[in-house]
Parts: C-alpha cells; structure tokens; sequence
C-alpha cells in the first residue's frame, strides 16, 4: 500500500496541471507546499476562491461547468463595474457565485484522512439574468459585490488559520525536517495582528491534536462506529478553521 501510495503521489504531482490558470494560486500555495512536503498526503486539486459570473443556457435547470460560459473570474476582489461590464455579455442566465477555498488531498491512511475532513458552507450563489435580461437593478450588484468581497477576505482569513492549525496538527519532528515556504507577504502583514489575538487559543488547539492522534493510533475504524464519536472527531477536524 505504502509503495502503491508513493507511486500515485509521484505521478501525481509530475503530470502537468490542466486548470484554467495552469498554476497553484498564490493564496493557498504555502498549503499545498505543506501537504505535499508531508509522507502521508499529496494534493490532486485545489482553488484559494474565486468570484465568479458564468452564463448557462436558459432551458438549463443545472450550470455545470461544460455547459456555460465564464464572463468573469476573480481570486482576488473586485469592482461593481467588473460585473456589470461581465453581466451586460449574458445572452442565457447569468449566475453571480463566491466558491470559497478547496483542497483535494489524497491521504495515506484513514488516520490521516480524519485530519483532512473539513468542510464549509462559505458560499454565495444569485442568479443576475434571464435569457440575457437584467433582473436586479445596478444598486443591487454593488449589494452584492460588497457582499462577495467580503466572503473573498474571510476566506484569505480562513486559509491562514487553516495554514497555522495544520502545522500545530502534524508533528514537530516531520515539520523541523522540512523547507515550507510561509504565506504570501501580503497575507503576513494582513494577519499579523491576527494571530496576536489567537496566540493563546494555538497552545489549546495542539493539545487537541496531539490527544486526537494518539487516540487515532489505537482506533483506525472511528467512523464505522456509532454515531456520537464520529461526530466528536468531526468537530476536531473542523476546529482547523476556529
């Protein structure tokens, strides 16, 4: 298993990357570095967030990716002038959506993947247009375009505490053999403040963990029991984001 796990992870991170951007986002690249310097896990797919508009097909009830037109995407924040100029294009049902950051990992083992079960429902989806017409007036996109910018800044926040919690998560030993770049400067500089007020909350949370894999040594099959423990490891794993 160890040398078939090994295998995939090599072909993995060898292939060439076939997304829109062809590239890691800059945001999250510290995260996937992390992940794939670690023995135990190797990233398929990942996206820091994105704003976007895309315009599917009106006799359409589902917009599926190969079924619809982006008129515009961001990583970053943006302007009400960029969706308007993005919606004035629609000529179907233009879908105005915030997907906050996502990571595929593949995982060794179930121990490891346990670490990895983290979920959120930070999301923003409205539909802007119908067969290409206008249904909100101007002073409710630039509603919306605060409202997206803002999900856009918690989720930066969001991945930087995922960043540090996943760190105090793997053991010291794995990390003080490893070179991982840290985050963009940017995000430095934005959370620096932040982590002066969750510096006492890190100690808490690596106890957690350390409690949590020790147990996990002994239980490999948490899931497959009843249902109450496997809510209690959920609620660790979901600690990543607090």
């Amino acid at each position: 298993m160890d040398r078939t796990f090994s295998q995939w992870k090599k072909q993995c991170l060898n292939k060439l990357d076939l997304s829109k951007k062809g590239s890691v986002d800059q945001d999250i690249e510290h995260v996937v570095s992390l992940l794939n310097s670690c023995e135990e896990y190797f990233t398929t797919s990942s996206c820091s967030g994105r704003i976007i508009l895309i315009d599917g097909a009106p006799e359409s009830s589902d917009v599926q990716k190969q079924n619809c037109v982006w008129l515009f995407v961001s990583h970053k924040t943006c302007t009400s002038d960029d969706l308007m100029t993005a919606v004035a294009k629609s000529s179907g049902d233009a879908v105005l959506k915030f997907e906050p950051f996502v990571l595929h990992v593949q995982c060794r083992r179930l121990e490891d993947a346990q670490l990895m079960a983290v979920r959120s429902t930070h999301g923003l989806e409205v539909p802007l247009s119908h067969e290409g017409k206008l249904l909100v007036e101007h002073k409710y996109i630039n509603f919306l375009t605060q409202i997206a910018n803002q999900k856009m800044e918690e989720n930066l926040r969001r991945i930087h505490r995922f960043f540090q919690n996943l760190q105090s998560a793997l053991t010291v030993e794995k990390l003080q053999t490893l070179q991982i770049p840290g985050p963009p400067a940017s995000q430095e500089l934005q959370y620096s403040s932040n982590l002066l007020e969750t510096g006492t909350e890190e100690k808490d949370k690596t106890s957690v963990y350390k409690r949590r894999r020790k147990r996990d040594q002994h239980q490999t099959d948490c899931f497959h029991g009843d249902s109450s423990s496997g809510l209690h490891d959920l609620d660790d794993c979901l600690d990543l984001f607090t």
